[in-house]
C-alpha cells in the first residue's frame, strides 16, 4: 500500500452525473505531485515483471492513469474511446454502467496477437467498463494479463463481474466499502 494517503485526495461529488450517484473526483489526486507519482508508480511496479506490451485505458479518466503507467512499463498505450472518436476501422463493445449504458471502441490495428495487455482505469464500479475493454482486447486477438484501478467500489462487487469472464488479477490501490 502506498505511503501517501491517496484516499484523502479524492473528493466525493453527490448526485453527479445523476441523482443517487456519488462521483469520485480524482482530479485533486492527479494535481498532487506525490499522489500522482504514488498512484502511477504503485500500479507500474506491481505489473513491472509481467511482460506487459500494451496498456489499454478507457475514455476519459483511464487515459490519465493508463498512459503514464504504460510509459513506466516501457509499453505502448491504446485508448479505448467513445464511438465516433477514432478515424480508422474499429472494434466496438457495448457495456452497462452503474447508471446506464455506453460503448467503447479501439482501432483494429492497435493490438496484435502477441500483445500482453494490462487494462487500466481510474475506477472500477460495476466492472462493466473493464469487461467491455477486455472484450475489445480479445476481439483484436491480444491477451489480457490483468486489470488495475486506483479506486474500487467494492460494495458494487466489480470483482465478481470480472471473475465471471476473466481469471486475471484485479489490482486496486483503494477499496471503497
Amino acid at each position: 500500500m502506498p505511503d501517501t494517503d491517496l484516499e484523502s485526495l479524492i473528493i466525493d461529488i453527490p448526485d453527479y452525473p445523476e441523482p443517487g450517484v456519488i462521483f469520485k473526483d480524482i482530479t485533486p489526486l492527479m494535481a498532487d505531485p506525490a499522489g500522482l507519482a504514488t498512484s502511477i508508480d504503485d500500479i507500474a511496479d506491481h505489473f513491472m515483471h509481467k511482460g506487459i506490451t500494451k496498456v489499454v485505458g478507457a475514455e476519459a479518466r483511464g487515459f490519465l492513469v493508463g498512459a503514464p503507467v504504460a510509459y513506466r512499463l516501457g509499453a505502448g498505450f491504446v485508448p479505448a474511446r467513445k464511438p465516433g472518436k477514432l478515424p480508422r476501422e474499429v472494434y466496438s463493445q457495448q457495456y452497462a454502467l452503474e447508471y446506464g449504458t455506453d460503448e467503447l471502441q479501439i482501432h483494429k490495428d492497435a493490438l496484435k496477437s502477441e500483445d500482453k495487455v494490462l487494462i487500466v482505469d481510474d475506477l472500477v464500479a460495476t466492472g462493466g467498463t473493464a469487461v467491455a475493454t477486455a472484450k475489445l482486447v480479445e476481439q483484436s486477438g491480444a491477451e489480457v494479463e490483468g486489470f488495475s484501478f486506483i479506486l474500487e467500489l467494492s460494495y458494487l462487487n466489480p470483482r465478481e463481474t470480472i471473475a465471471k469472464q476473466y481469471n486475471e488479477e484485479v489490482y486496486t490501490l483503494i477499496k471503497v466499502k
